[in-house]
């Protein structure tokens, strides 16, 4: 599941710089991601319930790509959007815990 996560912010990291600029190495990068984010959350489906999986898998990519869009692109950073940042990872968290 991290790996997947890893590799669907990957994918919209591409999605941002397809937007910034349309070209070969970019639309790799993105479809690419998110190939094989699709491929690990796959194999993640076999032992994980498809509910929990989902969730986990679209966590990591929210967290990640608001994580990266702080620390990066430089958006906004505040402290609710940091305490809804540490909610997110809580939620995703107990979701795996109690399944």
């Amino acid at each position: 599941m991290i790996i997947a996560g890893l590799f669907e912010v990957i994918g919209v990291i591409g999605v941002k710089k397809v937007s910034e600029k349309n070209n070969f190495w970019n639309n790799v990068r993105l479809i690419g991601s998110f190939i094989i984010s699709f491929q690990y959350l796959s194999m993640a489906l076999q032992e994980i319930q498809l509910s929990t999986a989902y969730a986990i898998w679209t966590g990591i990519g929210t967290l990640g790509s608001a994580i990266i869009g702080i620390i990066f692109i430089h958006e906004p950073k505040n402290f609710l959007r940091i305490c809804c940042i540490i909610g997110m990872i809580l939620t995703v968290i107990s979701l795996k815990v109690v399944s």
